[in-house]
């Protein structure tokens, strides 16, 4: 598998308009500008962070060669919403607690991560001064607080969200992501934010809702790993390629389920739909076929028809060695207790086509 995810360890929104109200079990996290019953501007962002020896894990054990990771977060909610807006993505500067708190409580839940604190009430306020550190904090006067985070282009991403466009974020972190492997900074996870003139405006109000780690949807903020892993040599095989664009294509040893810690190869078998006519001593349809190197693989949640893993031209070309064509999938980058499904995409004589005959499989809990 040359696409691999993680899921966050912790997420929480910090709220302008109620500065020491922890929300790190909300099942939404926001970043939005509105105006609250005073008339007075309110600010939202929010904090996702990764578990620092998953990523080393990925990155020593999983990844080879060239690879790009990118932290994914799905819209719950948007309104209010110009013809663009634009969000940025910082590496947060200054370790945080996640809190067990919910999005209006009462009494209101102060134990982790606010506005004003990073770690409770009272406790770890975020800096207001920073010396020769590279981080900074953006607040309003009379909001202080709202984060820290590193000032560099290195560790900043923005996205360009258009009126019809879908609203989920993709940022390419991958130069963050290298730096916490280094140990070049301290991995605090990101904040993502509006832009600093749209926030406190009151004339600027857009509402971004996401799903947090805490959701029961399968729509978690996930950190995306993708690299190639495409070997095409088939070394002595007397095996042909597929010509005809009306081609069979099976999964033999898909076993249907499979354990979260495990890695599956799938093997491709393929043949033409219809047989050349042609004098043979033997069954036709024992002959396996090669697709074209142009063969891609992508997966889908099966009862949400939601796109897992899409088709990549470079990050999840199918491979072949002298048996079959195949691909590897590592079960633990997952959600389990989910029913997936693969799908194969061939460019056979000019022909594109989308292979989707019931390769299901489910990743069940250990």
């Amino acid at each position: 598998m040359a696409v691999y995810k993680l899921f966050p360890e912790k997420d929480a929104t910090l709220y302008s308009e109620y500065p020491e109200m922890n929300t790190g079990i909300d099942e939404i996290i926001e970043a939005s500008t509105q105006v609250a019953l005073d008339g007075s501007p309110t600010v939202s962002r929010f904090l996702v962070q990764f578990n620092q020896s998953q990523i080393q894990d990925v990155l020593q054990n999983k990844v080879s060669g060239s690879f790009a990771t990118y932290l994914k977060t799905y819209i719950a909610k948007a309104s209010g919403l110009g013809e663009q807006i634009t969000l940025y993505n910082y590496a947060v500067s200054g370790s945080w607690q996640n809190g067990t708190g919910k999005y209006q409580d009462s009494p209101e839940t102060q134990n982790g991560v606010s506005w004003k604190s990073r770690i409770s009430s009272g406790s770890g306020t975020w800096a207001t001064t920073f010396g020769s550190t590279g981080a900074t904090a953006s607040y309003a006067v009379g909001y202080t607080g709202g984060g820290n985070w590193y000032t560099s282009s290195t560790y900043i991403q923005t996205a360009s969200l258009q009126y019809r466009s879908d609203f989920d974020l993709t940022f390419n972190v991958t130069n963050t992501v290298l730096a916490w492997y280094s140990s070049s900074i301290t991995n605090n996870g990101f904040i993502i934010k509006q832009a600093n003139s749209s926030e406190f405006d009151s004339t600027k109000t857009a509402e971004l809702k996401y799903f947090s780690v805490d959701t029961n949807t399968i729509y978690p903020p996930q950190l995306e790993f993708r690299w190639s892993d495409f070997i095409f040599n088939t070394g002595s095989s007397t095996q042909t390629f597929v010509t005809t664009p009306d081609v069979v294509v099976t999964l033999p040893n898909n076993a249907g389920s499979y354990q979260p810690q495990s890695i599956q190869r799938f093997r491709v078998n393929a043949r033409p739909q219809f047989p050349p006519r042609v004098f043979t001593t033997s069954s036709f349809y024992t002959t396996n076929y090669y697709l074209p190197t142009a063969s891609f693989w992508s997966l889908k949640d099966l009862d949400t028809d939601e796109v897992v893993i899409d088709f990549d031209t470079q990050y999840t070309k199918l491979s072949a060695d002298s048996n079959s064509n195949y691909f590897d999938i590592y079960m633990d980058g997952l959600e389990p207790e989910r029913y997936y499904k693969l799908l194969i995409k061939t460019l056979i004589g000019g022909t594109t086509q989308i292979l989707d005959s019931n390769y299901y499989f489910k990743v069940i809990n250990g």
